[in-house]
């Protein structure tokens, strides 16, 4: 049986409808730009891929990151599909966190081509990929991707929602290097209610393995209002079903995890970020909420204690920093260009990069030592409005 939303949900899609059409003027004058105190030591260089999810040939477009965070374009890479668009959406084509994931032991990028019902592996050298497979993604709409060892699983959008698990198989030594192997048996559906207009508000926004990859789970927005989890057997295959959290009134959308394994999620329903603790059993508890005050709170991003949401509503990152008591302090409001989406954090934490499906750029930050952010410049990334995606290494 599906799950059906409730008014809370329904007054939620009418203003996420207004919000994506609202990004497309000026950043609200309530955001304000954050002061530059005494920076972090220049950062390393490294790359930063962006996914155009353009409908007529997806696209991974490769920058150059340099010490001080400013992106110069080295490069594009054509996936082999094509990108998507969730009916209803306008900055946001996906409506998802994690379409665009790398897997640092196996040198691997996966991307998903939701108009197309596939996945991309590519191998990573530098700031070059090479396509390696393009997979069927065992469903419609393929949103968002989780790797953990050599398990990864696709959460594909459409018809109730639906998770795909893979193996990777192969090496340096194999024809055609490192590829995924489909596994029948690592197939579930989530059974929501993604038919109700628009659609982009009602399809799953996240799949990812928790830190220790003993249990999956996958944010439902308001086609659920839930935190899906399945638990992990060694051998990887999912429980028969998930633990489905019911989060009344609550649209869960993007999340990521924090040093502990706690759960941070953003919740489009009320415009707030919140964190749980996961038991053994599936079963989330809440312990803390913090409103941002802004629209269309969806995206999120760690750096360190510190974690940056994305207000696409609002053109704005909201940033917080955790105690150890894992409650959540508001830090700065940073305006952003049109439509900020999906974000990356670097490995050392000094920068932060946001997607703004607005304009199909992406503005980079230098995350300061008070949390605050300094913005370090734009690009636009072309045929990339509405894409979602990125990566930072």
């Amino acid at each position: 049986m599906k799950r059906l939303p409730t008014l809370a949900h329904a007054a939620w899609t009418a203003a996420a409808v207004a919000a994506s059409m609202a990004v497309l003027a000026l950043p609200s004058a309530s955001a304000a730009a954050a002061a530059s105190p005494a920076p972090y030591p220049s950062g390393s260089e490294g790359p930063v891929f962006v996914q155009t999810d353009n409908t007529a040939h997806n696209e991974i477009v490769a920058y150059h990151r340099a010490a001080d965070g400013s992106l110069s374009r080295r490069g594009a890479f054509a996936t082999g599909g094509k990108g998507g668009v969730l009916g209803g959406s306008v900055v946001d084509h996906l409506a998802s966190q994690g379409s665009l994931v790398h897997d640092c032991a196996h040198h691997l990028l996966f991307a998903v081509n939701a108009g197309s019902d596939t996945v991309t592996v590519f191998s990573v050298e530098g700031e070059k990929l090479h396509r390696e497979q393009v997979i069927s993604s065992g469903g419609r709409f393929p949103v968002s991707l989780t790797v953990h060892n050599d398990r990864v699983y696709v959460l594909n959008a459409r018809d109730g929602g639906s998770v795909q698990g893979y193996r990777i198989a192969g090496g340096k030594k194999a024809a055609g290097g490192k590829k995924l192997e489909r596994v029948a048996g690592w197939r579930r559906e989530l059974r929501l209610d993604t038919t109700t207009a628009p659609e982009f508000t009602h399809t799953p926004g996240q799949v990812s393995f928790t830190p220790d990859g003993s249990r999956l789970i996958v944010t439902t927005k308001a086609g659920g209002s839930s935190v899906d989890v399945f638990g992990v057997s060694p051998s990887g295959a999912l429980s028969a079903r998930p633990v489905v959290n019911v989060q009344d009134g609550a649209v869960p959308f993007g999340f990521t995890f924090d040093g502990r394994g706690r759960l941070v999620v953003t919740d489009a329903g009320t415009n707030a970020v919140l964190t749980f603790a996961v038991r053994e059993d599936g079963h989330v508890v809440r312990l803390d909420k913090a409103l941002t005050g802004e629209q269309a709170t969806c995206w999120i991003s760690r750096a360190g204690d510190r974690f940056y949401a994305s207000n696409a509503g609002s053109n704005a990152v909201s940033g917080f920093r955790q105690t150890r008591r894992a409650t959540l302090e508001p830090l700065s409001t940073t305006v952003t260009s049109a439509g900020s989406t999906d974000s990356a954090v670097t490995p050392d934490g000094h920068f932060l990069y946001v997607q703004t499906g607005g304009t199909g750029g992406v503005d980079a930050f230098r995350v300061e030592r008070d949390g605050s952010l300094h913005k370090a410049g734009t690009v636009i990334v072309p045929d990339a409005v509405g894409g979602e995606g990125i990566v930072a290494l």
